[in-house]
């Protein structure tokens, strides 16, 4: 069976993004992409994810209905992961949580370089919830507006660019985890500039979802 990529938000671009990069990252695994086109266009802050919860709640009931043997929730804010739990029949993931087990298992602490500082206290609380705070060096925001990532990509990496330098540079770490969906495409890039490891969510979302969507590996 297929494992479900879910976009939250409504831009249709940035799921096809996210879907190249998890398939690129788990060639093995069947993977579609699934876009809320009733939600907001990018969710920065607590109201967008409030109004992206419900019509997500109802693509994972579809999914979970269609057999899906996993559901990867594409926004690194973990929108509706809770609930989305509670609904599925199958694995739920969110590619924030996955991003932070990844940093935690492979070098141990970890900054994060996310979009808008609305954003912020959003992913503390996450990183908090869920037990990863003592590993957690800072969240810092670039001040790319999300959809600036693709309208204005040149000048939204060299923010994102200096804001990862400063993580490495001032807060004693040695990887820095990207936070937001649409970073997917510059781990690597960013990586050779600065020297430290850079976790992107949605590749470490569809990595581990190998294994939780298997049955005979649980």
């Amino acid at each position: 069976m297929t494992v479900v990529l879910i976009n939250p938000n409504s831009t249709q671009s940035m799921t096809s993004a996210m879907l190249d990069g998890a398939r690129a990252a788990a060639p093995d695994l069947m993977i579609d992409g699934w876009t809320s086109h009733t939600a907001p266009p990018a969710i920065q802050g607590v109201e967008d994810g409030d109004a992206a919860t419900p019509p997500l709640l109802d693509l994972v009931r579809e999914a979970s209905a269609m057999g899906a043997t996993g559901i990867i929730i594409g926004c690194f804010d973990d929108t509706g992961l809770s609930a989305a739990r509670d609904i599925a029949s199958c694995p739920v993931i969110g590619i924030g949580q996955a991003a932070y087990h990844m940093a935690a298992l492979r070098v141990g602490k970890f900054s994060v370089v996310t979009t808008l500082g609305v954003s912020v206290p959003i992913l503390a609380e996450n990183i908090e919830t869920q037990g990863f705070a003592p590993q957690l060096g800072r969240v810092r925001a670039s001040e790319v507006p999300v959809l600036d990532l693709e309208a204005d990509p040149d000048a939204a990496y060299a923010a994102i660019l200096a804001e990862t330098r400063k993580a490495v540079d001032e807060d004693g770490v040695s990887c820095v985890v990207l936070g937001c969906a649409g970073m997917v495409g510059l781990p690597e890039r960013l990586a050779t500039e600065t020297g430290a490891t850079v976790i992107d969510g949605v590749t470490s979302a569809a990595r581990l979802m190998v294994a939780l969507a298997d049955p005979k590996a649980v």
